[in-house]
């Protein structure tokens, strides 16, 4: 069969799912809270059964990734999440009560949180299952149906989750397709309910396109390059350790990982220094250890390679923190004398490359911050609650940890998602909940209130007596409007024929 045919097919089956779908949700468009319960306590248990299988899987597609780290985040991230959900649903789901306008006291005004209907989610290759599975258990908390579409770089973990998924889901209710470019596009352009999508700006924004065409909501998880500001209060120990955490974890490949650090100029050896021995306290050997991953594809660590001569071609010097095999295994790589024109100061990395900038106040530092795209996370080390509170409260960012990486992303009950360049929106959390539901204004009018007050003939003595009330008289403030201007239009004046 051609490409061009099962393409087709592809996208064919696309569509009659979402009508098997969204069938189904017409058929019981709000599940009860025992049915959500039901269905996450399942899920639960089929990550439990599937951890191996899934940190197999996704170790095989990156070519070698830390199953730890699959199942530290990938695995153990969702079932925490649901966890958080099983015990806060009921809240979540109760309709708020909401106050009534004065004239209309007596009744009844309220929220109810609907769920939207069939929820698209578009997942990213670097975490593949906590951004499926986690947008997922959000998805089913809020009583809706869910298709996933999984990235093409993710062939192995995609057909674990395709058939962990369907021991506890019929396809009417969860289903999960692959494919390339084509078959995503076709994907963002479904009339679904909503769509969710973890990946970078540029294909955020082409998704974001492809979905306005339904007017479909979007909440899109991007990236940019999130920060990490060292003052000069900070124990070096803390912050090399805490930093070196990050570009090593998943070898960089993270959305939230620290993308470079700000540092006060007489503190940069120390800091460089101490980077690379908490590395090495870490990792002793990135080639030999299992537990280091290694880059996603030829492709990511040939950018590397040429990231970091372009930085060197444009004056900066590199400490590295081993050789590592010449291909895919790249350890740490420090990069100090750093300019804005190199391409590592002008990309997001996503990769073990740390550019080290020098950085004298706070001050300089929320300014060269905040002169560029917002960051998706934003890191502060130090114990200056002053210039704490100041990052906080100034720099626009996705969210912040402060005196270490990325474990703000962690807490269930936090919104975790972007701003502008880095993103819209969250799927996490209470806000998440409420992102992937439709908040229905409720209005209950009682039988004896007298409703007809406001209804024709107009002009009744009660109707003027509410207006006189709440907006009070308006001749004073016409006569304002119009002191000085002339009683009658200026004559026309007969103008030539224009040039």
């Amino acid at each position: 069969m051609t490409t061009a045919l099962l393409s087709n097919a592809a996208i064919d089956a696309l569509h009659r799912t979402l009508a098997l779908q969204g069938q189904a949700f017409q058929a019981a468009p709000f599940p009860s809270l025992a049915d959500r319960r039901r269905d996450l306590k399942a899920l639960r248990l089929a990550l439990q059964r599937w951890q191996d299988p899934l940190a197999r899987a996704m170790s095989e597609d990156f070519g070698r990734r830390s199953e730890s780290e699959c199942k530290m985040l990938d695995v153990l991230g969702p079932a925490l999440q649901i966890d958080h959900a099983l015990a806060h649903l009921r809240r979540w789901m109760r309709s708020e009560r909401r106050g009534v306008d004065w004239m209309f006291l007596g009744n009844r005004a309220r929220v109810v949180y609907q769920p939207k209907g069939v929820v698209g989610v578009i997942a990213a290759w670097n975490f593949p299952v906590v951004e499926s599975v986690g947008p997922l258990v959000t998805a089913i908390a809020a009583g809706n149906r869910v298709m996933i579409k999984m990235s093409e770089f993710s062939p192995r973990c995609t057909e674990v989750l395709r058939r962990m998924l369907a021991e506890v889901f019929a396809a009417d209710q969860v289903a999960v397709f692959d494919g390339g470019v084509e078959i995503g596009r076709a994907f963002a352009g479904l009339p679904l309910d909503h769509v969710v999508f973890t990946g970078s700006p540029a294909v955020g924004r082409e998704i974001m396109r492809a979905a306005s065409v339904n007017l479909t909501p979007v909440t899109l998880e991007l990236g940019g390059k999130s920060p990490a500001i060292v003052g000069r209060s900070a124990a070096m120990g803390t912050v090399a350790r805490s930093i070196a955490h990050g570009k090593l974890f998943n070898s960089g490949q993270a959305c939230v990982a620290p993308d470079y650090a700000l540092v006060p100029p007489e503190r940069i050896a120390e800091f460089v220094a101490a980077t690379v021995r908490e590395f090495h306290r870490m990792v002793p050997d990135p080639v030999q250890d299992p537990h280091y991953t290694s880059m996603a594809s030829e492709r990511h660590a040939d950018r590397v390679r040429e990231l970091l001569v372009d930085a060197v071609a444009k004056g900066a010097s590199v400490t590295s923190c081993g050789a590592g095999d010449g291909g895919r295994i790249i350890p740490l790589q420090i990069v100090t004398g750093v300019s804005p024109q190199m391409r590592i100061m002008q990309e997001e990395l996503f990769n073990p490359i740390l550019p080290v900038l020098a950085c004298d106040s706070i001050d300089e530092a929320v300014a060269f911050v905040t002169a560029r795209p917002r960051p998706l996370a934003l890191y502060y080390y130090g114990n200056d609650s002053g210039e704490a509170r100041r990052l906080t409260r100034d720099v626009p960012a996705g969210g912040m940890t402060i005196n270490d990486w990325a474990w703000h992303v962690f807490q269930c009950d936090l919104p975790f998602g972007g701003s502008g360049n880095s993103g819209m929106g969250s799927w996490r959390g209470p806000e998440g909940f409420r992102a992937l539901s439709h908040a229905k204004s409720v209005f209950t009018v009682r039988r004896w209130f007298p409703i007809h007050l406001f209804r024709p003939p107009y002009g009744s003595h009660i109707q003027q007596l509410i207006m006189k009330q709440f907006l009070g008289h308006g001749a004073a403030g016409h006569a304002e409007l119009t002191a000085g201007a002339p009683s009658e239009p200026p004559p026309v004046q007969k103008q030539g024929p224009a040039r």
